[in-house]
């Protein structure tokens, strides 16, 4: 046997699904590997089985703490084995385990029960927030581009940013979320318990909301910010590339705030994308459309 066929072929019984007791599966083909003094050969290929399987699990773990809130650490659990057996990692990075937990959760249902439609939301953040951390970002726009924004200009949003439109405030659940987490190796258990059972609590009347949320990094950490309706059909429409002029009335035509405050709203906007470095050319197919 060739030395890529054997790793094909260890690969593949890696990757097989653990079995009951989250053990080697049963059928797992252990004939190629060599025994020792302590351990059979189905021994030792069920070391590397299960680390291989616990660390995509941990992976996923660590990736959606808001999820695992929404849904309880048991189906939480239980979801990330089934998911794992029907979407097994296709990437050489774990980074992109959960790119898909989503649309897998949307034919899977059951694994959120009730709560299906907030597990459905805090997936997409949780998603956007890997993307923010971590995507490209462009050269940002000085002051000196933004000195006239002419209705014909064209500018961009910055590829790492996220704008969503979510039906539940996942945004502050999950910031609440994060807090517990850094908080519970500073407590004790006694705290912690009483401090999680407040947090399920809250979720169980968590209360549907519209929302447009903007999620973005500054600095190596990742931000939430609410936006309004109007703010955010513009960065929509902005980054499709159309001019300023054209994403103007796109965005502000249906609202129902004053036009003179409209004005001042949208300066204000565009100062804070040009402060928090949101702004910058548009992709090349875009500049000349």
């Amino acid at each position: 046997m060739s030395l890529a066929a054997l790793q094909k072929r260890m690969a593949a019984a890696l990757m097989q699904p653990l079995g009951p007791g989250d053990k080697l599966a049963p059928d797992a083909d252990v004939s190629y590997i060599k025994p020792n003094d302590r351990l059979t050969s189905r021994e030792r290929l069920e070391i590397y089985s299960i680390s291989y399987w616990y660390r995509l699990l941990d992976s996923l773990y660590e990736d959606f703490p808001g999820l695992r809130a929404v849904i309880g650490q048991r189906a939480f659990h239980k979801l990330s084995k089934a998911y794992l057996t029907d979407r097994p990692s296709q990437s050489f990075t774990m980074r992109d385990l959960g790119s898909r937990l989503g649309e897998w959760l949307r034919e899977n249902p059951e694994h959120a029960g009730a709560r299906l439609d907030l597990a459905l939301d805090m997936i997409r953040l949780e998603w956007a927030h890997i993307e923010a951390f971590d995507s490209a970002a462009e050269k940002v726009l000085g002051p000196e581009d933004l000195l006239e924004l002419g209705p014909a200009m064209r500018i961009g949003v910055q590829p790492y940013i996220r704008l969503l439109a979510l039906h539940y405030p996942v945004d502050d659940l999950r910031i609440r979320v994060n807090s517990e987490v850094e908080e519970h190796d500073a407590v004790s258990n006694a705290v912690h318990k009483r401090k999680a059972h407040r947090l399920v609590s809250r979720i169980a009347k968590l209360k549907p909301e519209d929302i447009f949320v903007a999620v973005h990094r500054l600095e190596f950490t990742v931000y939430y910010r609410r936006l309004a309706p109007e703010e955010f059909r513009l960065l929509e429409a902005l980054r499709r590339g159309q001019p300023i002029g054209k994403a103007m009335d796109a965005a502000l035509e249906d609202s129902a705030v004053p036009l003179g405050e409209l004005r001042k709203l949208v300066e204000t906007w565009f100062a804070i994308w040009a402060e928090l470095g949101w702004l910058c050319h548009p992709p090349k197919g875009h500049r000349h459309a």
